[in-house]
């Protein structure tokens, strides 16, 4: 794993577009993007040879709510415990950066949720249920 070094960083517009669109995850405009990373709260990103091949963001507002989004690993180098290491470090941030009290919540894709329970988390069904909408 020393071929990989995990940076406290926010990913540039065109690694966070590429990274989303080679995971699978939904794509987002330039300007979405040019948007929306700026306010990121806390985000990491890994490195490879120099390129970017992963990336984690926690966005909120900074006292009460905080998710966890855009975990993306490109393909290559899936399954070499990238997403763990993107994990714990937005954990670790969170624990040692958000009030006790704060709410913080994902939304988990598919088998990714095996990977997310690692870290506490846990359906919130039948208490509450996810919903979301797209605008436009």
């Amino acid at each position: 794993m020393s071929d990989y070094v995990l940076a406290a960083e926010t990913p540039s517009i065109a690694d966070y577009r590429r990274l989303r669109e080679v995971a699978g995850l939904s794509g987002k405009s330039q300007e979405a993007a040019a948007t929306g990373l700026p306010n990121s709260w806390f985000a990491v990103i890994i490195r490879h040879g120099g390129a970017v091949v992963g990336m984690g963001r926690v966005i909120g507002d900074g006292g009460t709510a905080f998710q966890i989004v855009d975990i993306a690993v490109e393909p290559a180098h899936q399954g070499k415990g990238l997403g763990k290491q993107i994990m714990a470090a937005l954990m670790q941030h969170l624990r040692q950066h958000a009030p006790a009290t704060a709410y913080v919540s994902l939304i988990a894709d598919g088998d990714a949720r095996h990977l997310y329970a690692k870290y506490g988390f846990e359906p919130v069904m039948p208490a509450s249920i996810g919903m979301a909408t797209r605008i436009g």
